[in-house]
């Protein structure tokens, strides 16, 4: 019995030894790409959280300068972030935070270049549409309609189609085409919430040219 058992047992030894043999090298192989593969993404992915978090405390530090006023510190510190955090939101929120300081300050240039960065970055859709509706409205208060137009056609995450709508309407009322403007402004008072304040500015606008929030039958 013992020596049916041994005969069994190296019987499979040598399937074992015949199989690695013949697949060996392409486990090993596979194991390697596998193995590679994950501690890449490890690495990747500590790699994430790291640059994250370097870019909050360099984002808190953006926030102050940019409270105390300081708008050429803010600027020096911002291209810091784009060197180093190009990818994170906490960029494209310093981004926008610039802009709007900038904006304030009468830096228009420096407003729109820093806009049209935060639109083309690649760390959060919503970030870059705020971005590009905020360029847009610089380009419509500047009479600077074709470039509206271009940052207007482009594409927006689904919540922003109907603030895009509304963008729309106030290049169209700029442009003293104001049936056109109440078109846009319909569209955006359809898509907005119920419940968004932002609505009833739309409404707003809509009364001004005499309209209705829906058309008439």
């Amino acid at each position: 019995m013992a020596n049916h058992l041994d005969l069994e047992e190296q019987e499979q030894l040598d399937q074992i030894k015949h199989f690695w043999k013949q697949y060996g090298n392409l486990i090993t192989g596979l194991l390697i790409v596998v193995l590679g593969a994950f501690a890449a993404w490890n690495g990747y992915q500590y790699w994430q959280k790291r640059a994250a978090a370097q870019a909050s405390v360099m984002f808190e530090e953006v926030d102050k300068v940019l409270r105390s006023g300081d708008l050429v510190l803010a600027e020096r510190v911002f291209g810091d972030m784009k060197d180093r955090f190009a990818s994170t939101v906490y960029t494209q929120q310093a981004g926008l935070a610039l802009a709007k300081l900038a904006y304030q300050s009468d830096k228009s240039d420096l407003a729109r270049t820093t806009l049209v960065w935060v639109s083309a970055s690649q760390g959060d859709p919503a970030y870059a549409a705020i971005a590009k509706l905020r360029l847009s409205g610089m380009y419509i208060e500047s009479k600077e309609f074709d470039l509206a137009t271009k940052v207007l056609a482009e594409t927006y995450p689904a919540p922003f189609v109907a603030l895009v709508a509304d963008k729309k309407g106030d290049m169209l009322m700029a442009q003293g085409k104001g049936a056109d403007a109440v078109v846009e402004y319909r569209k955006a008072w359809a898509g907005l919430d119920t419940r968004a304040e932002y609505r009833r500015l739309v409404s707003v606008k809509l009364g001004a040219l005499g309209a209705s929030e829906t058309a008439p039958n």
